[in-house]
């Protein structure tokens, strides 16, 4: 591709475009224009109607002038990133270069990646991705701006926060030793932004287990079945109630 040879985009947090080195990110036209920016990289790869931009960036309620508004702002795109960039007319398509890093998309692939760890033990391989995941996705998505797709992608991202948070409790989990304690921590941050997540329960109460405070992990299943009783009218999982199990058996041994 003429001109780009790699583009790094931060959707989150600051909104940053760095092509080839340079920021770029100023020469989008305005707030809209940054919103449809962010909509072409997303769905980079396809040609997007104009329909489909016109509800990205003015939704259901669009104007009638909106169309004109949107020949305008493509026309201003078009002018910051370069017309070679930002093909067709009727049908319209982002090209960004293949050496292309996009906040977003490393999230969704961090916790991908550090799942995929997990289920097959690699606890030490599971750090770094669970860290990226859990890192971009608690940056704010594309702060102050506001439309439907835009609440979508949020609301996937809070998932992928608590995706990566797991991850990383497992991994101190699996790690044990040193890693028991982060393992700790963690958990107890997942069960305060989940406390229906049982997985969160779960990681806490074992690494208490495996730190040695019994009685604390005990305290801690109890406010998940009471949490589970007065909230849902359900009782825990039969893997968590496994876990108490093994906890009693321990202390009456003890």
């Amino acid at each position: 591709m003429s001109g780009w040879a790699s583009a790094r985009i931060q959707l989150c947090g600051r909104f940053v475009v760095v092509i080839d080195g340079v920021r770029m990110e100023e020469a989008l036209p305005g707030r809209r224009g940054r919103a449809l920016f962010a909509y072409l990289v997303l769905n980079r790869g396809r040609a997007l109607l104009r329909d489909e931009l016109l509800m990205a960036g003015w939704g259901e309620d669009a104007s009638a002038d909106a169309r004109n508004a949107l020949s305008v702002l493509l026309s201003k795109l078009r002018h910051g990133v370069g017309g070679n960039h930002l093909r067709g007319r009727t049908e319209v398509e982002l090209l960004l270069p293949p050496e292309t890093f996009v906040d977003v998309e490393a999230a969704l692939e961090g916790a991908h990646r550090a799942e995929s760890c997990i289920a097959e033990g690699r606890w030490a391989q599971a750090w770094g991705p669970a860290g990226i995941a859990y890192h971009v996705a608690s940056r704010p998505f594309l702060p102050g701006l506001e439309a439907p797709w835009i609440d979508g992608w949020r609301r996937r991202l809070d998932d992928v926060r608590l995706r990566g948070l797991e991850s990383f409790a497992a991994a101190g989990l699996g790690l044990g030793g040193p890693a028991l304690s982060q393992a700790e921590e963690r958990a107890r941050m997942l069960t305060e932004l989940a406390p229906y997540r049982e997985t969160g329960h779960r990681i806490l109460i074992e690494s208490l287990e495996r730190r040695g405070n019994v009685a604390e992990a005990l305290r801690a299943y109890e406010r998940l079945r009471v949490l589970l009783r007065d909230e849902l009218g359900i009782a825990p999982s039969p893997t968590l109630q496994a876990v108490h199990r093994r906890l009693l058996q321990s202390t009456a041994e003890g």
